[in-house]
């Protein structure tokens, strides 16, 4: 009988199971690190610990990984399934050396030498009981749960006290085919190996606890010893007429308000209440992107966190799942509206920074908010903001306010040496609990202000929600984004800190229509929002199920064999499960006639749907325009579908920051699936199918309030070719009003003055406004937008002009 068989170490396994709780990271293995069954496995270890072990069979048990208590049985050998690089430390004494450990590499790396079609996945697996990152002024207590090389006494006391948070961390496999064949079988290479896997669990480490914290107040006696600082303090001195000694103190509040006070011991406490109220509030989270952010961690990378701003959950959302995902929760810039009690103080033991929503020329202010997000940045903290500023009303991505990121590409000029890379997260929500409030606001009533009553209220609402979508974006590493756009910038380090180098502002704005362009090519295209695209674009908000479903399955095909990005994620399934999905969480009704049923949003719910058609309306917009020519012209050729799709995008890329990479090759492999699909016809030209037409036109629907809103400004600007910016803001916002209220149309952003603002700026960009000589190509825009409004609307919209003319 081996020993893990004996009946002291299966009662010891058993007394460990009952204390303990495993979390995996990733949480799907064989998916996410794309490990092969048919080949053997290996698992690496940083320290023998039977506890580990018994932990780590577990998580094998339950994901059919091979177990660590199998021998693997090759070539007639006999080997350890587990190979760990350094033996148990004992309570007295010095630890076993690695010798048996590099012997076991050089083994395995033999057998490959003598089956030259054997191929060993050696997979790094590293066990964490707790994450406390400690602090820089740890001491004994520290070291009683020191957790990087217990001994067994500790070891028995962090299961008993630290159990219920173990996690488990599987890493990339290693191939020991390639090993064996790149750098030959001999001890020198087991060396080798052995070297890289303790880098590994170094780093793994550093990513799954972060860095030590800071004591508090010695963080503050360190930034007020900083050259800058004492700078500002001196200057709000001499402009206030008060002493240096005053403006410190003033300097120190200021501090206290902003800087953050993470507890991990409030993080395990929060967690297990997020795990409860995710559990209450949604059926699912959805998480895609995850490893490669956990690798940029891994690579030494300082990570900023840029998501999109849909709801207070936000913040709680992101923090659990790079909780769970085996990363650090980052440090959050949140508005100072937050600060109430006992919200506050909470959020700031989370994590939480607060920020004013304007430092309204407060050099001092701006000067100690500036160190401290400097601080964060080198001491190696994640950091989390919204760039939006606030959020989304309408579902769609508002402009970004450039505060935030001007200020970290200032602290990469300062001279940070780690890689600094921006996260593009979008987080969508197939119910935002703060939608109707959204369109109150909307319509004129005034922003609550955020109190312990009004979060009382939201809990007294609680019911399950469906699903949550996370979706990591394509990552931005500064340094990068500098060298592409400013070849020089590393100059600027040279120069004079205080002088501000021309380009800054404008690399700032292309930085943050890239990061806002990003959010959107991560976007989840849901049962809810599919749904609402559909029923949305119908005359009465309705459809026979039959048509809606057919629908759905064509939005389905056409996001999975079209994609937008390799980044958005689409909801699994097929139409009829999609519809059932949206029945379920009460976002339409089904009636049943004598004919069949129909599905239909009711009239309260309406304006509601908009928003979460809005999250994705970007990645259906062009396929819409592209119908949209199809239906309203009885026979198109691709090259004028091309041109009209090549004058309308550069709107559409300002309005909804889309990020097609190769527009015209977009648009022929839409067509393309649609003609597979029976929808078009295609010889010499491109011709609906009769028979289909009903699909095209639900399809075309999507863009058709867009295209008002466009066939409003070209016909202003025909009609008015000098007229200037802010009039032509204010006159198409007055004849929306009126479109509006003639035709039914109720979507928010119909009226959203600020939208008209973003599409008048990029007219003036493009060289629309007060320029005779592009008069004939806003008469060439207007006919072509014209041609694609339904005939009552497009003589609304010229008639009105007319008058006003």
């Amino acid at each position: 009988m081996s020993t893990q068989d004996s009946l002291w170490y299966r009662t010891l396994r058993w007394i460990q199971k009952k204390l303990v709780h495993t979390i995996v990271v990733p949480q799907e293995p064989f998916a996410d690190l794309n490990l092969d069954a048919a080949r053997p496995l290996v698992y690496v270890m940083k320290t023998e610990s039977v506890s580990d072990i018994a932990a780590l069979s577990e998580v094998t048990a339950k994901f059919g990984l091979p177990s660590p208590y199998e021998s693997l049985h090759l070539n007639g050998l006999s080997s350890p399934r587990v190979v760990c690089l350094e033996g148990a430390k004992p309570l007295f004494g010095q630890r076993q050396g690695n010798e048996p450990f590099l012997n076991a590499f050089m083994q395995l790396l033999s057998v490959h030498k003598q089956k030259p079609e054997l191929d060993i996945q050696l997979v790094p697996v590293s066990l964490y009981w707790g994450r406390t990152p400690g602090k820089e002024d740890d001491s004994m207590r520290a070291a009683l749960l020191e957790r990087e090389n217990p001994t067994w006494l500790r070891k028995c006391l962090m299961i008993l006290f630290l159990g219920r948070h173990n996690f488990v961390q599987f890493s990339n496999a290693v191939s020991l085919r390639y090993m064996a064949d790149e750098h030959g079988t001999d001890k020198r290479i087991a060396q080798k190996l052995a070297r890289v896997a303790r880098v590994h669990f170094r780093r793994q480490r550093k990513v799954m606890t972060g860095p030590a914290l800071p004591n508090r107040q010695a963080m503050f006696h360190a930034l007020l010893q900083s050259d800058n600082l004492k700078k500002a303090i001196a200057e709000e001195a001499a402009a206030k007429k008060v002493s240096e000694a005053k403006a410190r103190e003033t300097a120190i509040g200021y501090l206290d308000e902003i800087a953050a006070d993470y507890s991990d011991s409030l993080v395990r406490v929060a967690e297990r209440m997020l795990t409860w109220l995710w559990n209450k509030l949604y059926s699912g989270i959805n998480i895609r992107g995850a490893e490669q952010v956990r690798q940029l961690h891994h690579d030494g990378h300082e990570i900023v966190y840029v998501p999109c701003h849909r709801s207070h959950m936000d913040y709680l959302l992101l923090s659990y799942i790079l909780y769970y995902q085996g990363m650090v929760p980052p440090h959050i810039a949140a508005g100072i509206n937050l600060n109430f009690w006992p919200a506050g103080p909470l959020f700031r033991r989370g994590g939480a920074f607060f920020i004013r929503r304007s430092f309204n020329g407060n050099k001092l202010y701006t000067a100690v908010f500036r160190e401290y997000l400097d601080q964060l940045f080198a001491k190696g903290y994640s950091v989390e903001y919204f760039t939006e500023g606030g959020r989304s009303r309408t579902g769609r991505l508002l402009a970004p306010k450039t505060g935030m990121l001007a200020m970290t590409l200032n602290s990469v000029l300062r001279g940070i040496e780690r890689p600094v890379t921006l996260v593009p997260v979008y987080l969508g929500y197939d119910h935002v609990m703060e939608v109707a409030t959204y369109h109150k606001e909307l319509s004129g009533k005034k922003k609550q202000k955020e109190s312990l009553w009004q979060v009382l209220g939201i809990i007294r609402k609680l019911r399950n929600f469906g699903q949550g979508y996370v979706n990591f974006g394509e990552p931005i590493t500064l340094q990068s984004f500098l060298s592409d756009r400013v070849p020089e910038w590393r100059g600027a380090l040279d120069e004079d800190p205080d002088q501000k180098p021309s380009w800054l502002t404008p690399a700032v704005n292309a930085l943050a229509n890239q990061v806002m362009t990003r959010i959107n090519n991560a976007a989840a295209a849901s049962s809810v929002t599919l749904n609402s695209l559909v029923l949305l674009a119908s005359e009465q908000n309705a459809l026979e199920r039959s048509q809606l479903e057919r629908q759905l399955d064509l939005y389905l095909k056409l996001l999975k064999q079209v994609p937008y990005t390799s980044y958005i994620s689409v909801a699994e399934g097929n139409g009829h499960q999609l519809v059932e999905q949206g029945l379920k969480l009460n976002k339409f009704v089904q009636y049943s006639d004598a004919l069949g049923d129909i599905i239909a949003i009711e009239e309260h719910q309406a304006i509601s749907l908009t928003y979460y058609r809005n999250n994705v309306i970007h990645l259906m917009v062009v396929p819409s325009l592209i119908a949209s020519c199809l239906v309203h012209h009885e026979k198109i050729g691709r090259e004028e579908i091309q041109a009209i799709v090549a004058e309308f995008y550069p709107l559409l890329k300002a309005e909804l920051f889309m990020g097609i990479e190769d527009v015209p090759a977009y648009v022929d492999a839409v067509l393309d699936q649609l003609i597979e699909d029976g929808l078009v016809t295609a010889t010499d030209t491109l011709q609906a199918v009769n028979e289909r037409i009903n699909q095209l036109l639900l399809l075309a629907g999507i863009i058709s309030e867009t295209l008002q809103r466009y066939g409003i400004i070209f016909n202003l600007l025909a009609a008015k070719p000098h007229i200037e910016r802010a009039e032509l803001e204010n006159e198409s916002h007055l004849l929306a009003s009126r479109l509006g209220a003639l035709h039914g149309i109720t979507a928010p952003e119909f009226y959203d003055k600020k939208l008209y603002g973003t599409l008048s700026s990029k007219l003036k960009e493009l060289g629309y406004l007060a320029q005779e000589s592009q008069s004939a190509d806003v008469v060439r825009i207007r006919d072509h937008v014209n041609g694609l409004l339904r005939t009552t609307v497009r003589q609304t919209i010229v008639d009105t002009v007319a008058k006003e003319s």
